[in-house]
């Protein structure tokens, strides 16, 4: 297993009151066995201040709720556009294994394509700040999360 240092920062902290000189040196964000540009996706600390969006301004939470009256468990699944630019993104795709759902879910809010591969949202835009949200039910929890998207 190969550890990588993607930023590393070293500061120095001047006391005026003391004359001591501090040294502090800044976290490092280490990515595992990631090579390139795929690195440089899930890891960039200058990425604030960029006009471009990432699979990373999705975020997707997901929790139980009540159960249906047959008692199959129920969650909320929410899906966020948290893009700092301000941008809108569309075609956002998710992996979602086999989901499928005893509770309809309207198929433009999200629908499953193919194993693996489920779309948000009918792959229209997400406005930046804007929440969509479903309910389904299964006996156990879907682990969701973003593969794709487009800005």
């Amino acid at each position: 297993m190969e550890l990588n240092p993607v930023s590393s920062e070293k500061k120095s902290i001047n006391s005026t009151a003391k004359k001591n000189t501090f040294s502090a040196t800044h976290r490092k964000l280490l990515i595992i066995g990631r090579e390139g540009e795929e690195k440089e996706k899930l890891a960039n600390p200058n990425r604030i201040w960029s006009d471009n969006c990432s699979i990373l301004d999705i975020v997707i939470s997901q929790g139980a709720t009540e159960p249906l009256p047959n008692g199959i468990p129920t969650y909320t699944v929410e899906i966020m556009n948290a893009c700092i630019a301000g941008c809108n993104i569309s075609r956002i795709h998710v992996n979602c294994g086999w989901f499928s759902s005893a509770r309809l879910i309207n198929p433009r809010v999200f629908k499953r394509l193919q194993f693996d591969d489920c779309l948000v949202n009918d792959g229209k835009p997400l406005v930046y700040g804007h929440t969509i949200s479903f309910q389904y039910a299964n006996t156990f929890r879907y682990p969701i999360s973003v593969s794709s998207i487009a800005c």
